[in-house]
């Protein structure tokens, strides 16, 4: 066995097989011997909330900050938050949040901040809603012109999402504003335009426009200060309603500081494909096109990149929505590393050879020769393939994977991580965050090797990571999804509550989870967004099952979406409470 002041001038070999995708300076650097292999890079050009500050950096002499003490596993029914820190709930399931009377709806999900005016204490939140439970349906969380509706009606008015404005006011309290022009609810009602390729295709039943989105779970933003909200699990209200299930299940994009919806018509992205959509993540590649990476939430399903055919010009402000019209598509095949062309005519030529057999993972799915030939006609067109992305990724060679979540791109090194949530029938219960490496760290490049960054399990500490979003020292916070059938039963007992994780990504504590938050029982974590000095951290609180978040009149458990107070600010723990990561403490509500 190697010495270990030997092993110490050696490069560990997951690092190296890490560093073969990045950069040829930075492995012949590590090659050589020369110490860290913390990485060294300027803010990458990434939609994020770090996104123009300028600090974000790191240089080999960086440490993981430490600016709060783990808490321990818990069953309690609250949000548990370690010492230091406390929340503010902003918008629970009903609450009235505009001068018109619409009321927050149901099961919150993503947020995004956007300053007003700069300001770190002032700005427009949006937040996904993304599913209704038909239990909680009662009059008192309608507003007055939605009382006495179907239930159907009902349904699509409590799903989509919600511009709410928050602030701090003089006591340090968050608090919503519903005096605020700009809070607005999109719902099953709301108009969308169809743009991209599947616009007025036969695809979409030569359909320009889409009525309502629902099934929101997770999104990003844009680099020209837009949003993008992604449409899941979207077939079940589709078929409940009777609409086109082809008119759901896309990337929608929405400016919240358009008061009306008009200026800046919310649309519809068929060019970045139709799947269980959970988020996306935006960057700029070397040669300045915009790319898009994306996951499909179900089992044995695949990872997505778009590159847009233009490139990215900060001049032309919103008009660089254009960006994701026109484009390509890829899936990742994790086996050859290597990102394949979404192509129609690759597909039909694919389908209709006379040695084509139905690929497993879509005859599970109950897909026959015929139904395929049927959806990829011999003459097929990009459209045909934006509508049924899946099935055109699979017969291409795109991987299954284990639930593809959230990704997120680094901002530090353009390295992409996902959560792969986890997939029972390959008996990964625990899931695991895969880390892509781009080739020469750009996002355009067509090859990519890739690693487990940090797998689910008693080892880890964590199951199931869900969201994802990194703070300006490269830790990236991870909140977990486990079934609430799960929670604290059987294999999954060690874990407690659903909750959420900070891991950081170079350094001593690399791909270490310590636990920063357990939410209320039954409840999952999700969306957390920081504003951009890190002072505040947005959290939804989704599907908390017996009486959180319990305020003055409160009688039925109600999602909700808090803000976190008692951060420090960018690089969050620089002189805060010294190194604490690993020494555990009791909880703080």
């Amino acid at each position: 066995m190697e010495n270990k002041d030997n092993a110490t001038l050696n490069m560990n070999r997951r690092k190296f097989l890490g560093y073969l995708g990045t950069g040829t300076a930075a492995l012949a650097a590590a090659s050589a011997g020369l110490g860290t292999l913390a990485p060294v890079a300027e803010a990458a050009n990434t939609a994020d909330h770090l996104y123009g500050y300028d600090d974000v950096k790191l240089s080999p002499q960086a440490k993981p900050h430490a600016f709060f003490k783990p808490i321990m596993p818990t069953t309690e029914d609250d949000l548990v938050l370690a010492d230091g820190f406390s929340y503010d709930v902003l918008a629970a399931y009903g609450d009235v949040i505009n001068p018109k009377g619409d009321t927050f709806g149901f099961n919150c999900d993503f947020t995004i901040y956007f300053p007003i005016n700069g300001s770190n204490e002032r700005g427009l939140l949006w937040v996904n809603l993304e599913y209704i439970n038909d239990n909680y349906m009662k009059e008192q969380y309608m507003p007055s012109f939605m009382q006495g509706t179907n239930l159907d009606t009902k349904r699509r008015y409590h799903q989509g999402g919600a511009v709410i404005e928050v602030y701090k006011d003089k006591n340090g309290t968050w608090k919503m504003d519903t005096s605020s022009k700009y809070a607005r609810r999109l719902n099953g009602f709301t108009p969308f335009e169809i743009v991209g390729p599947a616009r007025g295709s036969a695809a979409v039943g030569g359909a320009t426009t889409a009525i309502g989105t629902w099934a929101n779970c997770s999104g990003g933003m844009t680099l020209w200060n837009t949003l993008l909200s992604c449409e899941e699990n979207f077939e079940t209200q589709a078929r409940r309603s009777n609409l086109p299930s082809e008119h759901y299940g896309w990337v929608i994009e929405v400016d919240p500081f358009d008061e009306k919806d008009e200026n800046f018509k919310p649309r519809k992205h068929t060019a970045l494909g139709r799947f269980n959509h959970e988020n996306t993540c935006m960057g700029l590649t070397k040669s300045g096109r915009i790319a898009v990476y994306m996951g499909d939430d179900k089992q044995n399903a695949c990872v997505y990149k778009y590159v847009s055919s233009g490139k990215f010009d900060a001049a032309k402000g919103k008009a660089n929505s254009k960006l994701l019209e026109d484009g390509t598509l890829y899936v990742a095949n994790f086996a050859q590393g290597r990102w394949v062309k979404l192509d129609a005519a690759a597909v039909a030529a694919r389908v209709h050879a006379s040695n084509f057999s139905v690929p497993n993972v879509l005859k599970m799915r109950d897909m026959t020769v015929e139904t395929l030939r049927e959806m990829f006609p011999v003459n097929a067109t990009q459209a045909d393939v934006m509508v049924n992305t899946h099935e055109a990724a699979i017969i291409l060679g795109g991987t299954p994977t284990d639930r593809p979540e959230d990704l997120e791109i680094s901002p530090f090194d353009n390295s992409i991580f996902i959560a792969h949530t986890n997939n029972a029938v390959h008996g990964n219960i625990h899931g695991h965050i895969t880390r892509i490496f781009e080739k020469e760290d750009d996002l355009e490049s067509m090859e990519f090797m890739f690693e487990i960054f940090a797998a689910g399990g008693r080892q880890s500490g964590f199951s199931a990571p869900d969201n994802l979003t990194f703070d300006s020292n490269a830790n990236i916070w991870v909140v977990t999804d486990m079934s609430e059938s799960n929670i604290g039963k059987g294999v999954y007992a060690w874990h407690g509550n659903n909750g959420l994780f900070v891991l950081p990504t170079h350094g001593q504590n690399e791909g270490e989870a310590f636990q920063f938050a357990s939410g209320p029982k039954g409840s999952e974590l999700t969306g957390p967004w920081f504003t951009t000095d890190e002072k505040t951290l947005f959290l939804s609180v989704q599907h908390p099952i017996e009486n959180w978040p319990r305020r003055k009149g409160d009688t039925d458990p109600l999602p909700s979406v808090v803000a976190i107070k008692g951060f420090k600010g960018n690089n969050l723990g620089k002189g805060n409470q010294g190194n604490n990561f690993g020494k555990e403490t009791k909880s703080n509500k």
